[in-house]
């Protein structure tokens, strides 16, 4: 339960009990604020008795018969003496250019307030209440409503006939002391409040066939429910009601009654009860002595503005507008939601900014110690305000927290100065190598002065000189103050990955030429690549001068090149062969292949030197050596499938008779030899020179195969014949069909000899052609005279181009 207490420079009287005031998470409702001004000055000397409110203005009647009226903020404007005893209600109509007022004493007044006009009423009864017609200004609305105390009658004024009698539930309350309350929440629901009772009611048309001697309307209860205290005053609010309550409690110490705060509650109503959405205890002047009967609630139904009158306090009640939400959730230091707040209504706001809110919220957030969250908020409440940023800087600075900040400074728009980014660099180096090293990667270099860092750097590596981090870091600031010497010296001592890169970006060749064997001593692979890659740069002459007293880096290089090229480093080609020889013998014979720069005797030498048989077997055979390769390969590797193969690719009568020669006395080398022999050459050499009882491993499965590869080739060779004969009949045939045909001749086709028309130009004349298979035409004068020896003709141009005989085909006379 909320608890709305307002403060004045004056006195106030307080609360019987103080120990009612709790703090509440929930957030009210309304805001309260008393009315002052004249209306202060009035209740000093007087009681207010009612109220009635104006979209213009107000009307306050008082106990002693007075009718004043005020502007919004309480100002009297105008001042009606109307009664010598207490004002009952007061009424305007829609103008406001009429008031309608009764008095305790029976009387009833309507008068023009700019205006003489004016109407009389006297009855013999107090009169509670009166309602002026809205359009009274007209002429045909000269009309008013009064009522007294004794029970609520709805009147249809259209057709002039009471529509019904809402009675008062509870009669034992006395109706002077619990008056009724109405309002109208809209032209066809009523509001009634008596005692501690609430009915809504809604006037409905009734239906042409129940009219009968019935009224056209009627009317429905559509809720009913009781409340807790009673009921003073209400009004609507939306679909929710506005209660002014009148509260009477128990003491616990004396366990008397007494009249305690009234309250004024948003209800939500509901078929046969409500619910409580907010409830506020008001403390207004005198409420100790007040009845139920002292307070009114009038409402301005435009703005929401509930006005509650008092005998000697008038108190303003409006909904909360978003600067009073944000005032509470500041209050509350919900300031998180306070600038959501502020971000989403700042068109709506007046009285806060979403900055000063921000700079709230993170005053707030180190002042509970939460230094990060802090930093983290700048980025977003600071935004690109370079003065604030290096303000909360130097607050961060004075409480020792730099680094909680650091990872959130604007690295551009904006930039700050220069001095905050060495000052929290500073800072870092002095605690933090690994938190400085990173701020270098991340910040750019133009952020602070390079030279200034850089010193700081060398003189804490006076005291580490060995510190990676720190060294790493030197490098990087050297590479951005384009000190790119320096740098690549301190990545090839730390053997960084970064030094090719550096290398490559910054063109940095000029500087690694007397630095090849460090490239090479942290990565061969890519320092190879690099220098294979730039050999306009860095000439192969220059590398291999470098890494002379590295031989093992000499022909990583020279190795890789010759991949890439065979012909390139072909002056190496000698300096190689020991290279591989001593380094990389795999790869030996492939450089022997593959090189045609390789001086074979050399070569030879180094490889029987170290009894590289393979390779002096190649090299050898290279040379035309192939007897004393072949024997090599007997002696010394007693490989005869080596051999066999060696034998084959050589191709050569004299080396096979050498293997047989050599093979005769070795049963195994017999085997592989009568396995192997049969395509190359006749098994029957081999055979007859086996000597007899002579034991040879599988002999009968090697004949079996020298058989089965004999029959073999005898089918293979029946095959290609079959095949031959049915293509060359196939061919022959084609030819025929091709011979026979036809071939036109007519006036476009020439002699190929003389050049003159194939045809004669007068048909009737007799000629005589020859026409050849391959198409050419001559006449039959042209051709040379065939020999008796050789009677057949061919064609000249064809024979002469050397394409077959292209004999004639086709002989014509006429």
């Amino acid at each position: 339960m909320a608890e709305a207490e307002e403060q004045e420079t004056g006195s106030l009287e307080e609360s019987t009990d103080e120990s009612e005031e709790e703090e509440s998470e929930e957030e009210p409702k309304l805001k309260y604020e008393r009315l002052s001004n004249g209306v202060t000055e009035i209740l000093q000397k007087d009681a207010a008795s009612c109220m009635t409110v104006h979209d213009k203005f107000l009307a306050l009647g008082t106990h002693y018969g007075k009718v004043y009226l005020l502007d919004v903020q309480g100002n009297i404007t105008q001042k009606f003496d109307v009664s010598p005893v207490k004002i009952n209600q007061v009424s305007l109509d829609e103008s406001g250019e009429h008031m309608g007022v009764c008095a305790e004493d029976g009387k009833v007044q309507v008068f023009g307030l700019y205006s003489g006009e004016e109407f009389h009423e006297t009855f013999d009864c107090p009169i509670k209440i009166i309602a002026v017609h809205p359009h009274f200004v007209r002429s045909s609305c000269k009309q008013f409503v009064t009522g007294g105390k004794k029970g609520v009658k709805i009147f249809d004024i259209t057709s002039k006939q009471r529509i019904t009698n809402v009675p008062r539930d509870d009669i034992s309350l006395r109706p002077d002391m619990y008056p009724c309350s109405l309002c109208w929440k809209d032209n066809v629901t009523l509001i009634i409040g008596w005692g501690t009772s609430v009915k809504i009611c809604s006037v409905k048309e009734r239906h042409a066939n129940e009219m009968r001697d019935l009224p056209s309307r009627y009317v429905e209860i559509v809720s009913q429910f009781e409340t807790e205290f009673y009921i003073s005053g209400l009004a609507p609010l939306c679909d929710q009601l506005v209660v002014l309550s009148y509260v009477k409690e128990v003491s616990e110490k004396t366990e008397r009654e007494y009249c305690a705060r009234p309250r004024l509650d948003i209800i939500q109503p509901l078929s046969e009860t409500c619910e409580e959405i907010s409830s506020d205890a008001l403390t207004v002047r005198g409420f100790q002595e007040n009845e139920c009967r002292d307070y009114h609630l009038e409402y301005s139904e435009g703005e929401s503005l509930f006005y509650i009158v008092s005998p000697r306090d008038v108190v303003v009640a409006k909904e909360r507008d978003q600067d009073d939400h944000i005032d509470w959730l500041l209050e509350k230091k919900k300031y998180e939601e306070a600038l959501m707040a502020a971000e989403i209504s700042q068109k709506n706001i007046k009285r806060h900014k979403i900055l000063d809110i921000g700079l709230a919220y993170i005053n707030h957030l180190v002042a509970r110690g939460e230094y990060d969250i802090a930093a983290r908020k700048c980025q977003k409440i600071l935004g690109k305000n370079a003065a604030l940023w290096e303000y909360e800087v130097y607050k961060f600075k004075e409480i020792g927290q730099l680094k909680a900040i650091s990872p959130y400074l604007p690295r551009g728009d904006p930039v700050l100065k220069p001095l905050i980014y060495e000052m929290i660099l500073h800072e870092f180096l002095e605690s933090d190598y690994e938190g400085f090293a990173t701020l270098i990667r991340e910040w750019p270099g133009d952020l602070y002065n390079n030279s200034v860092i850089v010193q700081a750097v060398r003189d804490h590596l006076k005291k580490d000189s060995q510190n990676r981090t720190l060294l790493k870091t030197l490098a990087e600031l050297y590479t951005y103050d384009k000190n790119y010497g320096n740098a690549l010296e301190i990545y090839l001592t730390l053997r960084h990955k970064d030094v090719f890169q550096l290398i490559h970006k910054h063109n940095l060749f000029s500087s690694i030429k007397d630095k090849i064997v460090l490239l090479m001593d942290f990565d061969s692979e890519k320092a190879v690549d690099m220098l294979l890659d730039n050999e306009d740069k860095i000439s192969i002459k220059k590398v291999v001068e470098e890494l002379e007293d590295r031989p093992e880096l000499q022909h990583v290089y020279l190795h890789k090149l010759f991949k890439r090229d065979h012909h390139k480093g072909q002056r190496y080609h000698e300096k190689q062969i020991s290279l591989y020889a001593e380094f990389d013998r795999p790869n030996l014979l492939p450089f022997l292949r593959d090189s045609i720069h390789c001086p074979l005797e050399k070569a030879l030498e180094i490889c029987q030197q170290r009894n590289f048989v393979e390779e002096t077997v190649y090299l050898l055979s290279r040379m035309g050596n192939s007897r004393s390769a072949l024997k090599m390969i007997m002696e010394e590797l007693h490989d005869v499938d080596k051999a066999i193969e060696f034998a084959k690719e050589q191709d050569d009568a004299e080396l096979w008779e050498d293997l047989i020669l050599y093979s005769i006395d070795k049963p195994p080398f017999i085997t592989g030899l009568l396995n192997n022999i049969g395509t190359h050459v006749d098994p029957i050499l081999l055979i007859h020179r086996i000597k007899e009882g002579m034991e040879i491993p599988n002999l009968r499965d090697s004949l079996v195969k020298i058989l089965q590869d004999y029959n073999l080739q005898i089918l293979l060779r029946e095959g290609c014949k079959k095949i031959l004969v049915a293509d060359s009949l196939s061919l022959l045939k084609k030819m025929h069909r091709t011979q026979m045909k036809g071939i036109l001749v007519d006036e476009e086709n020439i002699c190929e000899s003389c050049l003159s028309p194939i045809l004669p130009s007068d048909a009737a004349k007799p000629f005589s052609m020859v026409v050849f298979h391959c198409r050419h035409m001559f006449h039959k004068e042209c051709l040379p005279v065939p020999s008796m020896t050789s009677p057949a003709q061919f064609c000249n141009i064809c024979s002469a181009k050397h394409r077959g005989p292209g004999s004639a085909i086709l002989e014509m006379k006429k």
